[in-house]
């Protein structure tokens, strides 16, 4: 009973640095200690590693975390701030963890039960409505959280092939491969329809100095779409434009944005967005904009060469994509008129403009993704006018 006890508290401090282990595994690895001599330390971590880890990539946070966790008790001290300073991302978080555990069940469920349920309401609304930009570390630790959770769907499309399905379309192939199986004679007739999937996702985010706060926090949620779904393409752009989509893949955020920031030399610098965009079509477009893509472009359009080729640029852009979303999160001011000459370059070219500025703007952009073509139309319509 101690042993599935303590199999149990790992499989919790796993989960808390990331990784996904659940009952199955946990009852696993129970399951796996039983049939070895768990007095072989080498062999409880090759039976562990086994049955709850499944990607490679897990492979190295889950052995610090068996060394941590499965450690004499004397060397079971939780570790000193200074020491947390001097650890890489993946040990730092999880001796955080680790120092979490210490706390009981009981007294977490305790703790729970005298919140005040219209309290957690009113904090949960108030994080929704705050401005990126005017949060402090606790509320972005709470947005990033709650970024974790969001999902972006796309509206599907049709493709070129087909699949077997009940529809208006007779399959005659099938049909007489289905014939076959009677001596020749066609009892039904097979019909099939179109397959749809997600469009491909692109995403062009600035990084400018006055963007940086809220790329910083954007980041987390392509880091969370990048490893939800398939076909997306992520590039930061300022002054050059940088392809972080492999880093951000990474199923770790701390060395996903660990990879990004040694990869990106441009952070917090100016903007030439009309270099940026022309490099992107030149270099990049034919590899990401197939199949009806859906191009994200993330930037307040204060562009230092004065709008410079953007016009051009962006008009190509329009051309290659089936749908072209422009997020700006200047859009939080009720007086924001397009004034800029980067503003008044990219504004013809975009065929929905959207704030991005607080959690509410990104539950917005989800649900404007999944929406029906022509209420999205409308709504860009009723903004565009209030211009």
């Amino acid at each position: 009973m101690m042993l599935a006890q303590n199999v149990l508290h790992f499989a919790r401090l796993l989960r808390r640095i990331g990784l996904r282990v659940g009952a199955s595994e946990s009852l696993a690895a129970v399951q796996a200690l039983t049939l070895i001599d768990i007095s072989d330390r080498d062999s409880v971590h090759d039976a562990l590693r086994a049955v709850m880890i499944r990607t490679r990539e897990d492979l190295p946070l889950f052995d610090q975390a068996f060394a941590l966790f499965w450690r004499a008790p004397q060397d079971s001290a939780p570790a000193a701030p200074a020491t947390l300073e001097k650890m890489a991302p993946g040990e730092r978080r999880l001796a955080e963890a680790m120092a979490q555990a210490g706390r009981s069940d009981a007294v977490q469920v305790r703790e729970a039960d005298q919140k005040d349920a219209a309290g957690t309401a009113n904090a949960r609304e108030r994080l929704d409505r705050m401005d990126f930009e005017a949060m402090g570390a606790a509320d972005i630790t709470a947005a990033k959280a709650a970024i974790k959770t969001l999902r972006l769907p796309l509206d599907e499309r049709r493709t070129r092939r087909w699949r077997p399905a009940p529809g208006s379309r007779v399959d005659l192939p099938a049909t007489i491969r289905a014939s076959l199986r009677t001596g020749g004679e066609i009892m039904a007739l097979e019909t099939r329809r179109r397959r749809t999937r997600p469009p491909p996702l692109v995403v062009l985010c600035d990084i400018s100095g006055s963007m940086s706060r809220y790329a910083q926090i954007l980041l987390h949620f392509l880091h969370s779409v990048a490893n939800d779904r398939d076909r997306v393409s992520i590039f930061l752009f300022g002054t050059r434009l940088s392809n972080v989509t492999r880093p951000l893949k990474h199923r770790d955020p701390e060395l996903a944005f660990q990879m990004v920031s040694a990869l990106v030399p441009d952070w917090s610098g100016g903007t030439r967005i009309g270099a940026v965009l022309q490099d992107f079509n030149r270099l990049w477009a034919r590899r990401v904009l197939g199949g009806g893509a859906v191009v994200l472009l993330v930037t307040d359009g204060l562009d230092r060469s004065g709008g410079a080729g953007l016009s051009e640029a962006m008009a190509r852009l329009h051309r290659s994509c089936r749908r072209l979303i422009w997020l700006n999160p200047l859009l939080r001011w009720d007086g924001f008129s397009p004034k800029a000459l980067g503003i008044r370059a990219i504004l013809p070219y975009v065929d929905e403009f959207r704030p991005v500025h607080n959690l509410e703007s990104l539950k917005e952009l989800i649900a404007c993704l999944s929406a029906p073509a022509g209420a999205r139309n409308a709504a860009y319509n009723a903004w565009k006018e209030r211009l």
